[in-house]
C-alpha cells in the first residue's frame, strides 16, 4: 500500500511538472508565471540589499561627504579610487576570465541573445569589483551591479527549475525590475526601465511578473532602508506656463551636451579597449585621485555633486568647474573598465547642467531664480534619457525620487527638444548599444527570430507518436497502425528517423524510406527549430525531455509554418 503511494504521488508530482511546462511555454499570461517571478524576486532583492549593506558599511570609512580633504594629500581617502582600483584588478586577476563580462550592456545581449541566461560565475566578479568600485569614490553607479545581479539570480534559478527558454528571459527580466526598485525604491521606473531598456516591447506576459517583482523589491527597500525617496529632498516649485518656452530652449542645450557626453564616452572606450586592463584601472585610478585634490564633489556616485546643485545660491564657476570635473571623472571611470552603473553619475551631470542653466537663464530673466530646483531635476531627466534612449524611463524615475508629480509637465517639454536634437541632429546612440558594438557583442533580432522565440516548443508540439526500433519487417505495419501519427525510428545507435510512407505510382510498389531528425529539448522555443528547419524549409525534430531517450513530441515544418502564418508569434 505504502509502495503504491509513493508511486501515485510520484506521478502526480511528474503530471503538475508537465502541465506547469506547458503553461510556461505558451505567449500568455498565468498565475503560475507571476508566482515563479515573485519568489525569483525575493532572492534577487535580497542579494541586492546585502550589497547595499556591505556598501553602506564602507561608507562609513570612505565616504568624502563628511571630511573636507581638499587638496591635503595627508587624509588616506585621497588614495581611495588607487587603492579600488589595485583591488578591482586583483579580483579580475584571479577570477574566472572566461566570466569576465559584466556590467548592463553585456546583460542586454544575453537577454536578446541568449532568453536572459547569465553564467553564475560571472556574479562574484560584480559583486566584489562594483562594491570596490563604489567604496573607493569612482564615479559610477549602483544600478549597474544591480541589475547584473538581479539578472544572474532569478536566471540561475529559472535554470534550476528547469524552466522554458521563454519564460527564462521573462524571470531574468523580473530580476533586473526586483533589483532597480531595491536599489532606488522607485518600483514603477523600474517596470519602465525594463520594458523600455531591456526588453524594448510591451507584452502583457512581460508586465505582471515585471511588475510583482519591482514591487517586490521596493518592499524589501523600504523594510531595511525605509521609505525613502533620495531626491524628494530638491525644492521644486510650480513653473507657470508662460516659461515653457525657456523649458524647450533649455532642453535644447541640455540635448547637445548629452549627444557630445555620448560621444566622448564612447570615444574614450573604443581606445581603451587595447590597453593593459592594470592601465586602464590605475589611469582611471589616478584622473580620479587628481580631481578629488581639486574638487572632491565630483566624485562619487553623484550625490555631490546634486547637493552642490540644490545649495543655496552656489557660485557658477564652481558648478562649472564641478560639472567639467564630473565629466571627466565619469568617462575616466566607465570608459575606462571601472565596473559600476553610469545613472548615478548621469544624476550628478544632469543636476550640474541644471543648476548652471537656471543661474544662467536667471541673468536674461531674472523671474526663472525661483524655479532652480526645477531645472535642476529636468536636467537630471534629460541627461538620463538622451544618453540611455529611455526618456520615459528617465522621467518616471525622477517622479519617483522626487516625490513630486509637478515635474512631469515640465520634464515633458524638456526631454522631447533634448532627444531629437542628440538623435536626429547630432546622431547619438544609447550608450549601450554603442558600447555592444565595441565588445563585438550582438543584439538584433530579426522579428520573425523575436516572436518564435516567445513560444515553448511544448506548446506546439504534437504529442501522437509512435516510437520503435528499426526492424524493416515491422515497419510497414507499424506505419499502417498509426493513422496518421508520427513513426519515429530508434536504431541501434540512438539516433533517430522519421518513418515516412512513399505512395504508389501506377509502376512502384508501396515503400518506406527513413530520413535523419534532430532532437531538442522541451525547454527550447520554436526559434530553435525554425533555425533546424529553415534550411531546408521541410523536416521534422523531435522533441525531448530531461534526456535525448525520453522523446514527447515533434514539430515539423508544416506546423510551424502554419503557426506563423496564424500570427501567434
Amino acid at each position: 500500500m505504502q509502495a503504491r503511494f509513493r508511486k501515485f504521488k510520484l506521478e502526480a508530482r511528474k503530471y503538475l511538472r508537465h502541465q506547469m511546462r506547458d503553461k510556461l511555454s505558451q505567449t500568455r499570461i498565468s498565475i503560475q508565471l507571476c508566482l515563479l517571478a515573485l519568489l525569483f524576486a525575493l532572492m534577487a532583492s535580497a542579494v541586492i540589499i546585502l550589497f547595499r549593506l556591505l556598501l553602506q558599511w564602507a561608507n562609513h570609512f570612505t565616504q568624502t561627504q563628511e571630511w573636507d580633504f581638499t587638496g591635503s594629500i595627508g587624509d588616506w581617502r585621497v588614495l581611495l579610487p588607487l587603492f579600488g582600483a589595485f583591488l578591482i584588478w586583483l579580483v579580475a586577476r584571479f577570477g574566472s576570465k572566461r566570466y569576465k563580462r559584466m556590467g548592463i550592456a553585456y546583460v542586454l545581449h544575453r537577454v536578446k541573445l541568449h532568453y536572459g541566461k547569465i553564467p553564475l560565475q560571472s556574479a562574484p566578479g560584480q559583486f566584489f569589483q562594483a562594491l570596490f568600485a563604489l567604496a573607493s569614490n569612482f564615479s559610477v553607479g549602483r544600478e549597474g551591479p544591480a541589475i547584473h545581479l538581479g539578472a544572474v539570480t532569478a536566471s540561475v534559478l529559472a535554470e534550476k527549475f528547469k524552466l522554458p527558454d521563454n519564460s527564462v528571459r521573462i524571470m531574468c527580466a523580473s530580476g533586473i525590475a526586483a533589483g532597480i526598485a531595491a536599489t532606488f525604491n522607485a518600483p514603477l521606473a523600474a517596470v519602465v526601465f525594463v520594458l523600455e531598456v531591456v526588453l524594448r516591447e510591451y507584452k502583457v506576459q512581460y508586465f505582471f511578473p515585471i511588475m510583482l517583482s519591482a514591487i517586490c523589491g521596493a518592499v524589501s527597500s523600504q523594510v531595511v532602508f525605509g521609505n525613502i525617496h533620495e531626491f524628494d529632498a530638491i525644492k521644486v516649485s510650480h513653473i507657470p506656463l508662460d516659461q515653457y518656452p525657456l523649458l524647450a530652449l533649455g532642453g535644447i542645450v541640455l540635448g547637445v551636451a548629452a549627444a557630445l557626453f555620448n560621444h566622448n564616452l564612447i570615444q574614450v572606450t573604443e581606445r581603451g579597449q587595447h590597453w593593459p586592463l592594470i592601465v586602464r584601472l590605475l589611469l582611471a585610478g589616478v584622473i580620479t585621485t587628481l580631481i578629488g585634490l581639486v574638487l572632491p564633489q565630483a566624485l562619487g556616485s553623484g550625490e555631490m555633486a546634486i547637493g552642490l546643485a540644490v545649495s543655496d545660491n552656489p557660485a557658477i564657476w564652481l558648478l562649472l568647474a564641478v560639472l567639467l570635473a564630473k565629466i571627466v571623472a565619469t568617462i575616466a571611470a566607465i570608459g575606462l573598465g571601472i565596473p559600476g552603473g553610469i545613472i548615478g553619475p548621469l544624476y550628478g551631470i544632469g543636476a550640474l547642467g541644471g543648476a548652471i542653466l537656471a543661474q544662467a537663464t536667471a541673468l536674461l530673466f531674472p523671474s526663472v531664480a525661483p524655479y532652480a530646483g526645477l531645472y535642476t531635476v529636468i536636467g537630471m531627466t534629460a541627461m538620463m534619457g538622451v544618453c540611455l534612449s529611455a526618456p520615459l524611463a528617465a522621467l518616471v524615475a525622477l517622479l519617483e525620487m522626487t516625490n513630486d508629480a509637478s515635474i512631469i509637465l515640465p520634464g515633458m517639454i524638456v526631454a522631447v527638444p533634448a532627444y531629437l536634437i542628440a538623435y536626429q541632429g547630432l546622431n547619438a546612440k544609447s550608450i549601450f548599444f554603442r558600447q555592444l558594438d565595441i565588445m563585438g557583442l550582438g543584439y538584433k533580432v530579426a522579428p520573425v527570430n523575436l516572436g518564435l522565440q516567445k513560444l515553448g516548443v511544448r506548446a506546439l508540439m504534437d504529442r501522437r507518436i509512435v516510437i520503435v526500433n528499426n526492424n524493416d519487417e515491422l515497419l510497414l505495419e507499424v506505419m499502417k497502425r498509426a493513422q496518421g501519427r508520427p513513426v519515429l525510428v530508434r536504431d541501434a545507435e540512438g539516433q533517430i528517423a522519421m518513418l515516412d510512407l512513399q505512395m504508389p505510382s501506377f509502376d512502384t510498389d508501396t515503400s518506406l524510406t527513413q530520413h535523419r531528425i534532430q532532437g531538442l529539448p522541451d525547454s527550447a522555443t520554436l526559434n530553435e527549430v525554425y533555425e533546424i528547419l529553415a534550411p531546408k524549409r521541410a523536416g521534422e525534430v523531435y522533441i525531448y525531455q530531461d534526456t535525448p531517450e525520453n522523446i514527447v513530441g515533434v514539430i515539423s515544418w508544416s506546423n510551424l509554418q502554419q503557426e506563423i502564418r496564424a500570427g501567434e508569434v
